[in-house]
């Protein structure tokens, strides 16, 4: 089990110091029915929590497999000192005033690393950390309320924010958790070795996260190997993907939160499902316990009304759901179900000809499963019961859970609005193999992402390491082309001209029509200095004489151009190297059409990549229009990968926008590599 399981999966629980917050412990594991042995630890109380204190750490009647320490940053150092010599088996740390504090402190990354050598081999959880709940076993190390209960199976929830953690145990949507734990400084413990452990409880169906950012990736690849192993599905919720989520996260536990880019990509890699908001995190879980990873997006629902089923493929569609037209069969079983009135189509408006009907509804419900899809989503809104009659809803969650005990297709119920899933109903549901779903966008969101769970990548995320000191420089565009060429990309033909006279001459030395660039100068097209198209020696002589730059640089015009391409790799203190695609030129930020991953990424990766883009359609030849090579442009973004890996110490950013594609090739017809100057 190891040192960390026997934290998580304690027999003996001890509390340390504050006596309200540690009171509050011993309330928790009574109210769940810890079957362990409790005790306390303080100087002077008479009573913490009903339990009648020892006076010392080593006065403890035997070393406790889970410490909960609540006491002051520089107290908490000497006692994990005290409890580590003893042979406890870990320490929740409550206390706060460490790394996370060391803007305001000045010593809290100094307090941080005494604890963690005071600590030795013996697992520490935050400091600055609620704790956790294990709901198998009955045994909370947690200062405050919590709304769960004991379950005999469940998922697991990892977080890095104690508060969420706590709203999280309030839901009411009948998700089963196994444990709850906060990660908080991740001192000692890193939040996927947390979450790891966890997972080694056969106990334990799946497990969610909420990531405000990562650290020591090669932990997280572990985890997602192991669970991957376990057969045990991981999804995530990211925070950062504004500027100010990120300035909120460092400033809350000293995470290092990364670009976001970065953090999809990391989480694509791990095979982690990412998703946005903590219903939807809960929503994912809920199917996964039930069903497991759905392996597809492909997706069919039913409901009585028009509105609907209008709604859900407005909000399955947005979510990157499929509705697979019906086939021969499913038609040919709807229509003895339902009858000749009820137009027949995915998603499916049934009317209300079959209503309180239990068995035709069943068999209409049952008809619709096809292998095709990966689940079958029940429209379903239940009546306030403190004010109507729920009476008809019986007959119609019996024929719900019929028609999933018969089909093969995954089932699950799904209320329009979240207050229209009573969290009674959703028990029912759940224990009879229907996964109850809250709020029909969320619904639509969690189905996408247990479709989206895979196995990790089997290479390692390359980690370049910190960069060295020393000047940073931007590289003249000739010199980034000539460096890239070198590792086999496509560049245009070109000279360097000092003058407007020498532009002129490299003109007619290259052929007209040419291209005229001013070097020197930042943000090119915005400053007037790129002219294109220039077909004779005299223009360029002039558009030269008009930009006033230091020197120029003459390239062929590249014409034949199917689409424009930004291929960039950035250096991530947090990720490694995020290699992003999309589409490039001078609306690359206004159309935001970007994928990112990894690297090293395997060329069938970086062709995923490209399909995945708005731009594909286009690469493929929209409307009769000369499809792009796309082997070249993969041979493009190889290039790209291997001078940024070759040159992983020093480089800073490397960038090609545009790429122009087209049927005859891919070229970089513009350049741009960043350094660190050694």
């Amino acid at each position: 089990m190891g040192r960390l399981g026997r934290l998580l999966r304690p027999s003996s629980v001890a509390v340390v110091g504050g006596r309200a917050w540690c009171a509050e412990v011993v309330r928790q594991n009574r109210l769940l029915g810890f079957a362990g042995r409790l005790d306390a630890v303080h100087p002077t109380a008479a009573d913490i929590g009903g339990l009648e204190p020892v006076r010392s750490i080593e006065a403890l009647p035997a070393p406790p497999d889970a410490v909960f320490l609540a006491v002051n940053r520089h107290d908490t150092i000497d006692a994990v000192r005290r409890l580590a010599a003893i042979g406890a088996g870990g320490v929740v740390c409550f206390a706060s005033g460490f790394s996370e504090a060391e803007a305001e402190l000045g010593d809290g990354r100094r307090l941080q690393d005494t604890l963690v050598a005071a600590a030795g081999d013996m697992p520490i959880l935050g400091p600055n950390c609620y704790g956790f709940v294990n709901y198998l076993d009955g045994a909370a190390l947690w200062p405050d309320q919590q709304g769960s209960e004991r379950v005999g199976r469940g998922v697991a929830i990892v977080t890095q924010s104690s508060n969420i953690a706590i709203n999280l145990t309030m839901q009411c949507r009948a998700l089963p958790i196994a444990a709850i734990a906060t990660a908080g400084n991740q001192a000692a413990v890193n939040q996927a070795d947390l979450a790891r452990a966890l997972l080694e409880d056969p106990r334990v169906t799946a497990l969610g996260l909420h990531v405000e950012g990562f650290r020591d990736i090669d932990r997280w690849e572990a985890l997602a190997r192991r669970a991957a192993e376990l057969g045990k599905p991981l999804v995530a919720i990211k925070v950062g993907r504004s500027a100010e989520a990120r300035a909120a996260t460092i400033s809350h536990t000293a995470s290092l939160a990364g670009s976001d880019a970065g953090a999809s990509a990391l989480l694509g890699r791990l095979g982690i499902a990412r998703v946005d908001t903590l219903p939807e995190l809960l929503g994912a879980l809920s199917i996964l316990h039930v069903h497991g990873p759905l392996g597809s997006n492909a997706i069919a629902t039913i409901s009585c009304s028009g509105g609907e089923a209008s709604l859900s493929g407005d909000l399955g569609a947005a979510a990157g759901l499929r509705f697979p037209r019906l086939d021969a069969s499913q038609r040919k079983r709807l229509g003895d179900a339902l009858g000749p009135r009820v137009a027949l189509a995915n998603p499916l408006d049934y009317h209300t000809y079959v209503w309180r009907d239990e068995a035709a509804m069943a068999r209409a419900w049952t008809a619709i499963a096809s292998p095709e899809l990966a689940i079958v989503g029940i429209v379903l809104d239940y009546p306030r019961a403190d004010r109507c009659d729920d009476a008809d809803w019986d007959i119609a969650t019996r024929a719900c859970l019929s028609a999933a005990r018969e089909a093969a297709t995954p089932f699950a119920c799904i209320a329009t609005l979240p207050e229209l899933m009573p969290e009674a109903r959703a028990r029912q549901l759940l224990d009879g193999g229907v996964v109850p779903l809250a709020g029909l966008r969320t619904a639509m969101a969690a189905i996408r992402a247990a479709g989206a769970v895979a196995a990790p990548w089997s290479a390692p995320v390359f980690d370049p390491g910190p960069p060295p000191p020393g000047p940073v420089r931007t590289l003249t565009e000739a010199e980034a082309k000539a460096r890239l060429a070198a590792h086999g990309l496509a560049v245009p033909r070109h000279r360097r001209a000092p003058t407007p006279e020498a532009a002129a001459r490299a003109a007619e030395s290259l052929g007209f029509p040419v291209v005229l660039k001013g070097e020197g100068i930042a943000h090119k097209t915005e400053a007037g200095a790129v002219r294109l198209d220039l077909r004779t020696a005299s223009a360029v002589q002039h558009a030269a004489a008009e930009m006033n730059a230091p020197s120029f640089l003459v390239e062929e015009m590249v014409s034949g151009a199917t689409a424009e391409l930004l291929v960039g790799i950035t250096r991530d203190p947090a990720h490694g190297l995020v290699l992003s695609v999309g589409a490039g030129g001078t609306l690359a930020e206004l159309l935001d059409d970007c994928a990112s991953t990894l690297l090293p990424a395997p060329r069938a990766e970086c062709l995923k990549l490209l399909q995945s883009l708005r731009l594909w359609p286009v690469l493929e030849g929209w409307r009769g229009a000369p499809r792009a090579d796309a082997d070249a442009i993969l041979d493009a973004i190889e290039a790209l990968s291997d001078y940024a890996l070759a040159n992983a110490r020093r480089t800073l950013e490397v960038e090609v926008n545009p790429l122009v594609a087209g049927p005859d090739g891919a070229v970089a017809v513009d350049a741009l590599i960043r350094e660190v100057r050694e």
